[in-house]
């Protein structure tokens, strides 16, 4: 008898139509086991009551506290303009701190008669802050405990100390959530394990039913413990022999070893070089020139920080394998960053770059750029070039996956700014060589160790660590606007004096400011009020600055939806120093390299994650001059938007600022961006402080492709793989 079928039994036939819909549409929830899989986010004890002091912004929460006073108003609005709108403030607390719910108009009928000063209950909303103080408008509630025992029902569907609180949506509160796994758990008996079985005996691990109902109902902490490492490992290593596989898959491929040649153009670029490598860069190639000369494909990620020479080390890569006599093919995100590496390959080559030209060197190369937007001559003329190999060397954007472009014998790949490609399309570039070619993978955005495991654990890794000669420190400052208006009104002072001694500064805001109003929008109630203003945009600021504190100084606008020839020709006057000052989206976050920029003032800085300010930042101080950026913030001092910020204001390491992400951030956003969806199935798997499973898990992984590379043996593994793998099918599907 076959008993997966009991855990993908659709939810519409247990919970009905109504619940079911919900679940799949706001929690992508389909299956039984799906709910199953859908674990609390937190317990709350009976007895006690969670921190409302530390409760995030923008948030959906669900938290257990007692009502400290309740007060109906009566106000005159347009609707009821004889003074018979009504608005119930409940303030709750736990101790900790305390909370404001409001409700409004007919809403406050019920709350009113329900929730008197004493009252134990359990709420569910979206914190939001209104007057400086955070509040739930409209929460939905759930009594704990009644006076006359009327509500004893939803405590017996507690029964046992621990509250599950479940990541839920204003569509579906916890509680409903919990009492839709109650009529599930049964279920959990029949689940197939994954894990083989003396991979689990010898950790010490539960099984998986059992795994299950712990999370769900537990009856101690140590359950809820038992059940976390045990589903960790779960993660950890189906995740691991995915990557396993394709790494397995990868060594069985064959391709051609390229050795440059003693003296050809890797010597003769070496030898112009005007300066020396660093240590680290000289290590780095020797790991690429290593890979490069054995006989299957290198699959290699580079990490660096924005400016520590990545390119250079690149750029040899590529010069080994032309010597060698294939041609290297270097893809970037988008045509600015193409053509800008473009540019700086062709200039730090010189006449090397000449190869086949008049005046060119003996040992040159043709550098090509092809992209989308090229004229029709232009391209034929790349796509020739490369056919016939005249090209050693070509840069381009996606236009490069296209079917019509062919190599005469593509051996190098190199991408640049990976989290921008989904490995599809690796795979497609990869298909244009004879053989597969190398692989070289380059990101700015620190990764920590754990991250590159997971995220590209198809990948061996490579770090740059050291700041090349001549790059100059950044000062980092947080500007407090709404705490200290006064430190706004000095950073615009300091930016006319970087202007005045000869330098430019960009300023960054969250939002381009064109967009269409929404005539939805537009129709603000009472109950919206306490909505947050609009980022602040790019058009707006900038025509304050140009009207106000920076009149007289030459501002101009960029942003994403400008025509592309607007783009470069605003680049380009601000490149040769014409202009001033330059307001922008993050559109300036990858590859600007204007040395001459020495100052940034990020606007609403606290709509931005943490690694980004940092990249951001790094597009100040690229040459002699020291660099200053100043992150302008409304939120109030104690806000964890405000430790973020000063948390990028106090350290350059850009390793320690992604530890500080991942942990501020859940992780599936994290390695969700990172290549594909799949990776957000991490539910309990928590990247930094689970290190040591993580390797644990790639190495047991790995050790179990070698032996049984088909999993022939693991039945439960290859189910638990092929969710794992249809998932990730389906995101890539979604992402055209």
């Amino acid at each position: 008898m076959d008993l997966v079928p009991a855990l993908e039994e659709p939810l519409k036939k247990v919970l009905g139509p109504a619940t079911a819909k919900v679940m799949a549409e706001h929690l992508g929830l389909h299956s039984v086991g799906d709910l199953l899989h859908h674990y609390p986010r937190r317990y709350e004890e009976r007895g006690q009551l969670t921190h409302l002091a530390d409760l995030p912004m923008d948030e959906h929460v669900t938290v257990v506290a007692q009502v400290a006073d309740a007060r109906l108003h009566t106000f005159a609005s347009a609707k009821a303009p004889r003074g018979k709108g009504q608005r119930l403030e409940v303030t709750i607390t736990d101790g900790s701190g305390r909370l404001q719910l409001v409700f409004f108009g007919h809403g406050v009928h019920k709350p009113h008669k329900e929730l008197l000063p004493g009252t134990r209950a359990m709420f569910a909303g979206k914190v939001s802050l209104f007057n400086r103080r955070l509040q739930l408008a409209h929460p939905a509630y759930e009594l704990l405990r009644g006076a006359d025992g009327e509500a004893e029902e939803a405590v017996e569907t507690w029964a046992g100390a621990l509250i599950p609180i479940y990541p839920a949506t204003a569509k579906l509160e916890s509680w409903k959530i919990g009492k839709a796994i109650q009529t599930v758990l049964p279920s959990a008996q029949e689940a197939i394990d994954p894990l083989p079985e003396s991979l689990r005996e010898g950790r010490g691990l539960v099984p998986l039913p059992e795994a299950l109902l712990k999370i769900h109902r537990p009856h101690t902490k140590a359950d809820i413990a038992d059940a976390h490492a045990r589903l960790k490992w779960d993660e950890a290593f189906v995740l691991q022999v995915a990557l396993a596989r394709r790494r397995h898959a990868d060594a069985q491929l064959p391709a051609v070893p390229r050795k440059p040649a003693p003296d050809g153009l890797l010597s003769a670029f070496d030898d112009r070089l005007p300066f020396t490598l660093t240590d680290g860069q000289q290590k780095v190639s020797k790991e690429i020139f290593d890979d490069l000369a054995t006989d299957h494909p290198m699959h290699r990620l580079l990490q660096g920080e924005v400016g520590s020479g990545k390119t250079m080390v690149a750029l040899r890569a590529m010069l080994a394998v032309v010597d060698a006599g294939g041609q290297a093919a270097m893809l970037a995100p988008t045509e600015v960053l193409a053509q800008q590496h473009h540019r700086s390959i062709v200039e730090m080559m010189g006449e090397l770059a000449q190869g086949g030209m008049l005046g060119g060197s003996e040992h040159g190369t043709k550098v090509v750029l092809l992209t989308g937007s090229m004229g029709t001559a232009a391209r034929r003329q790349a796509m020739l070039d490369l056919v016939t190999g005249e090209a050693g060397i070509v840069i381009g954007t996606h236009a490069l996956i296209e079917d019509k472009v062919q190599f005469h014998d593509l051996g190098l790949v190199v991408v640049d700014e990976q989290h921008r490609f989904g490995v599809e399309q690796r795979d497609a570039l990869r298909g244009k060589g004879k053989q597969p070619p190398h692989l070289l993978v380059m990101t700015a955005t620190p990764i920590p160790r754990t991250v590159a495991m997971t995220v590209f654990g198809d990948l061996e890794t490579s770090v740059l660590d050291q700041l090349p000669a001549g790059r100059s420190p950044i000062a980092s400052h947080v500007v407090p606007a709404a705490d200290k208006p006064h430190f706004l009104t000095r950073a615009w002072e300091r930016v006319r004096e970087e202007v005045e001694n000869g330098h430019q500064a960009y300023v960054v805001c969250p939002r381009i400011g064109d967009e269409e109003d929404d005539p939805k929008k537009a129709r603000k109630s009472a109950e919206d009020e306490a909505e947050k203003r609009p980022p602040l945009a790019v058009l707006d600021i900038a025509d304050q600055l140009a009207k106000g504190p920076l009149s007289g100084l030459r501002v101009e606008v960029l942003h994403g939806r400008m025509h592309p020839d607007d783009k470069d020709a605003v680049m380009r006057r601000f490149a040769a120093g014409e202009t001033h000052v330059l307001v922008a989206t993050t559109v300036i976050e990858v590859g600007v390299n204007v040395p001459n920029a020495t100052a940034m003032v990020i606007m609403d800085a606290d709509r931005f994650g943490v690694s980004q300010l940092h990249q951001l930042r790094g597009r100040v101080g690229r040459g002699s001059a020291a660099g200053l950026c100043l992150l302008v913030s409304e939120m109030p001092e104690a806000s964890p938007a405000r430790q973020r910020l000063n948390a990028v204001a106090s350290t350059l390491d850009g390793f320690e600022l992604s530890r500080i992400d991942l942990e501020q951030r859940r992780e599936g956003d994290v390695l969700g961006q990172a290549q594909s969806g799949a990776r957000t199935s991490l539910r309990v798997l928590a990247v930094i402080e689970d290190e040591e499973i993580i390797a644990e898990a790639r190495q047991e992984a790995t050790a179990v492709v070698e032996a049984d590379p088909e999993l022939t043996g693991l039945p439960g593994l290859r189910t638990a793989l092929d969710a794992l793998l249809d998932e990730e099918r389906e995101q890539y599907l979604e992402k055209g």
